[in-house]
């Protein structure tokens, strides 16, 4: 079963600058300046929703800020099959 997505239409003001700028990116990645806007404003709330919750979390959990010590770190680095240089 899929999740019904909403949406909701808002009338913009654009400066004309950036209303050519928008259009050339639009152009150059072959969509129209509607749905560039769209994805732009997509991408936005989700990075902003990432941030917050990082945010959140770094202010009531702080114990993910403390630092590995060498032994974790190679443990760790071990874990993930990277070899540093």
């Amino acid at each position: 079963m899929e999740a019904t997505v909403t949406y909701k239409k808002k009338i913009i003001d654009l400066k004309e600058d950036t209303f050519k700028a928008l259009s050339v990116m639009a152009a150059r990645q072959g969509t129209n300046l509607k749905k560039l806007i769209e994805n732009l404003l997509d991408k936005t709330a989700e990075e902003y929703d990432d941030n917050e919750a990082y945010r959140y979390m770094t202010e009531n959990y702080p114990d993910g800020q403390v630092k590995l010590d060498k032994n974790e770190r190679k443990e760790f680095m071990d874990w993930l099959g990277v070899v540093e240089k």
